[in-house]
């Protein structure tokens, strides 16, 4: 059993930077955060594997948000800089035990969920 806890949510100016946190209680091989805004279904937004030799993007953030992970901490990090508007959202932190961590694109692949923290991005 995975249990996530997020983290680093809040309002900031477009252009302007946050640092999400998802402390985490268990393992998984693949770590992942989603966002999800209201009548619309949650988006992936990037992966890690376990030991963060890997990561993934979609396209949208690429060269603006980091996603980390320090194991001996159990917390994994999304750092968000050039914010926009349209990054406005619920962020999701979601763990996932599939043992490819590439292409874990959809909300099915993970099997754990924490509860979620706002990013509202003003213009």
């Amino acid at each position: 059993q995975v249990q996530l806890v997020e983290s680093g949510g809040g309002s900031v100016q477009a252009g302007g930077s946050l640092r999400l946190s998802c402390a985490y209680t268990g393992s998984a091989n693949c770590m992942g955060w989603f966002r999800q805004t209201a009548g619309k279904e949650r988006e992936w937004v990037a992966t890690i594997s376990n030991r963060g030799i890997s990561t993934y993007y979609t396209d949208s953030v690429k060269g603006r948000f980091t996603i980390s992970q320090d194991n001996a901490k159990n917390m994994v990090y999304l750092q968000m800089n050039s914010l926009k508007p349209e990054d406005t959202a619920m962020y999701y932190c979601a763990a996932s035990f599939q043992l490819v961590c590439f292409a874990l694109q959809g909300s099915n692949d993970y099997d754990y969920w924490g509860q979620g923290t706002q990013v509202t991005v003003s213009s």
